[in-house]
């Protein structure tokens, strides 16, 4: 990283920025061009691994690309807002992300409940109740992170 004063090593700050983040980007190896697919996602933390978690349709591009290649990038990012010097007369704009790589992996249907629970959890504080139903026809994943950093760009000068 070109910036290490913005950089973020300390493992809680970064979880917490994670905790803050709406959407994962992930970036999938497709031939030519990475294929990048916006995700909700979910959070979990065993045995200090972070593990992100995903839902899917049954069948898509997403998927087949996994099949093949289960090794992923990803990125989150928040806390955007703008930044004004008016005495340089120069703007900027702060914000707060992660970046990572990871292992993908499909989730066994009698895990599927857990892992959209940790899902849902990441939204909605309380324990939503969903329909049940609606796993049979829903796929989940799972992402062992295996190495990620952060970056913070506040309003300091």
């Amino acid at each position: 990283m070109r910036r290490k004063d913005r950089e973020i090593t300390d493992f809680n700050e970064m979880l917490e920025i994670m905790k803050k983040c709406d959407v994962c980007r992930i970036a999938l190896n497709d031939e030519e061009f990475p294929y990048i697919v916006p995700l909700n996602f979910g959070l979990d933390i065993q045995e200090d691994k972070v593990l992100l978690y995903f839902h899917s349709a049954m069948k898509g591009k997403k998927l087949d690309l996994i099949t093949k290649d289960n090794r992923a990038a990803f990125e989150m990012d928040c806390d955007h807002n703008f930044i004004l010097y008016e005495e340089r007369m120069s703007c900027t704009m702060g914000y707060a992300s992660i970046t990572g790589h990871g292992i993908i992996e499909f989730v066994p249907k009698e895990d599927k409940y857990e892992a959209l629970k940790i899902l849902m959890r990441h939204y909605h504080a309380e324990d939503f109740k969903f329909n049940t139903d609606m796993i049979k026809v829903t796929t989940v994943l799972k992402m062992t992170v295996t190495d990620m950093v952060g970056k913070r760009r506040n309003n300091i000068h």
